[in-house]
């Protein structure tokens, strides 16, 4: 099995990222959360469990997560315009690689943990390229028929300073979305969201007593290493009944 870290160059812009898996014609592109780089744990987790199932996996750092790791630096996230240019610029580098036939990509699903869930699904909303300071790259409706679907791994629904919750990028998706949220999750749990008004089409799985990083209570029976297994075969399942 390959693992590899590289780095490449799209428009003058570095992308760093690490490539998983033997060749598949499924890639999965998957986004780290606010605070935690590509590295952490829980991608590396999900990231190696997926990339055993027979499908790539390809974790990337947004910007601001690239200069923190360079500097030691620890910077908050950009805003959304700017981790969605990225975000294309990272598709951008799979269709070229595509061309150059060292990836065999047919299906891609985007995947994130919370605010890289977010912005996969904001990338495939009707909304994206009204967004202000958001350029489509013209490649975008190449890699957009390749898109079969979108995982979100703890939604953050509503910010921990509280307010209204975030339903557009998950109710507006043109796509099939699979959210893996934890029972206890700060930022949307299973008390709130049945309380909201989410699309009928969006499959919800429940994590364990799980909290934001699916890590349960000693006294719940359960593991994180239980509940990241539960979450691997969900991801599995939902890819499985949605690409070619």
């Amino acid at each position: 099995m390959t693992d590899k870290l590289c780095s490449s160059e799209i428009n003058g812009q570095a992308i760093e990222y690490i490539l998983q898996g033997e060749q598949s014609k499924t890639l999965v592109v998957f986004a780290h959360g606010a605070g935690a780089n590509m590295h952490h744990e829980f991608m590396e987790a999900v990231a190696t469990g997926l990339s055993q199932t027979g499908v790539q996996v390809l974790r990337f750092n947004f910007l601001y997560m690239q200069a923190n790791m360079q500097d030691g630096k620890r910077r908050p996230p950009d805003r959304a315009p700017k981790l969605l240019n990225h975000f294309q610029q990272v598709l951008q580098q799979v269709l070229a690689q595509n061309k150059q036939q060292t990836l065999a990509v047919e299906n891609i699903i985007l995947m994130g943990k919370s605010m890289g869930g977010r912005m996969s699904a904001t990338l495939m909303t009707p909304e994206l390229g009204e967004m202000a300071k958001v350029e489509l790259v013209p490649e975008f409706s190449e890699f957009a028929k390749l898109i079969k679907g979108v995982i979100c791994l703890g939604y953050p629904f509503v910010p921990l300073k509280g307010g209204e919750p975030r339903l557009a990028p998950v109710n507006d998706c043109t796509v099939p979305l699979l959210v893996m949220q934890g029972e206890r999750d700060k930022f949307g749990g299973k008390e709130e969201l049945p309380q909201w008004p989410l699309n009928k089409s969006i499959e919800i799985q429940w994590i364990k007593d799980g909290d934001h990083s699916f890590k349960p209570r000693k006294s719940s029976g359960t593991t994180l290493e239980a509940n990241l297994q539960t979450c691997i075969q969900q991801c599995q399942h939902f890819i499985n009944a949605h690409i070619n």
